[in-house]
């Protein structure tokens, strides 16, 4: 199996996209009410300007047993289509517990790449890093606006919680498989995670319903080469239409934050 790095790379270099649709299939906002049916026609819509598809496992779960089939169709949907998959579920544990996590998010539901919390150090991510393939992509900044509650705490001589996380990770990184998540709500925190982390990839959650700035978080996020910014929008995309042409709405969507994305990276000097 090739390495989740390498996925993402090989995808955003075929569909020269550096966007990643997040699928969060919330029965309240949508237009169906088959979270199976809508996340698969979104998927086919989008799976050609896409780099990661990002299912959030909340919303699945929520739905009981219908929503976790619904979350292995969606699964099996985007990796037919050749596109990397990132359960989005945030896990952090002990060890043993992790154990488990590990082998449900990537033996049961084969994701290639899962979010986890590093709250409980390193030894809690250990399981998942010993996935050598799958990636491990660890909270450090997160979109939302209470992240500062604790992510920006002084420690270690006035250095940020969340610019530690990103010096961990590199430590944690032996084996090549780990991200971080940086939101594009806070382009200069991004910026200093970049810098700490030159090569590893960036998840960018915030752009779009979360009124991240595409420019400034596509400039602080990329890499020297142009890539490994993986630049997430959800409600921006899925939601773009309630009514019966919703897939094809989420495609304009997407084709116009994946064309704005690029011409900003296209301006920093970067080409495909």
């Amino acid at each position: 199996m090739a390495r989740f790095v390498d996925l993402l790379d090989a995808t955003a270099q075929k569909n020269q996209s550096l966007l990643c649709v997040g699928l969060d299939p919330w029965l309240p906002s949508m237009p169906i009410t088959d979270i199976a049916t809508f996340a698969s026609a979104i998927i086919d819509a989008t799976a050609d300007l896409a780099c990661a598809f990002k299912p959030n496992i909340a919303f699945y779960e929520a739905e009981g047993f219908d929503g976790l089939r619904a979350l292995q169709q969606t699964i099996a949907t985007a990796k037919a289509r050749g596109v990397p998959v990132i359960l989005d579920a945030k896990r952090g544990d002990l060890a043993p517990s992790a154990q488990a996590y590990a082998k449900a998010v990537f033996d049961r539901w084969d994701a290639d790449a899962v979010t986890v919390s590093p709250y409980m150090g390193g030894d809690s991510l250990e399981p998942f890093l010993n996935y050598r393939e799958r990636g491990v992509i660890v909270l450090c900044r997160t979109s939302n606006a209470g992240s500062g509650d604790l992510q920006s705490l002084a420690v270690d001589d006035g250095v940020a919680l969340y610019e530690r996380v990103a010096h961990r990770a590199n430590e944690w990184n032996a084996q090549g498989n780990v991200g971080l998540v940086v939101g594009a709500t806070y382009p200069d925190e991004l910026a200093q995670v970049r810098s700490i982390c030159p090569a590893m990839p960036i998840l960018i959650p915030g752009l779009g319903a979360q009124g991240g700035e595409a420019e400034a978080s596509v400039r602080a996020g990329l890499d020297a080469s142009g890539m490994r910014g993986v630049f997430n929008s959800s409600r921006g995309i899925i939601y773009a239409s309630k009514g019966a042409d919703y897939a094809d709405a989420a495609r304009t969507a997407a084709l116009g934050l994946r064309d704005t994305i690029n011409i900003t990276r296209d301006a920093m000097g970067h080409t495909w």
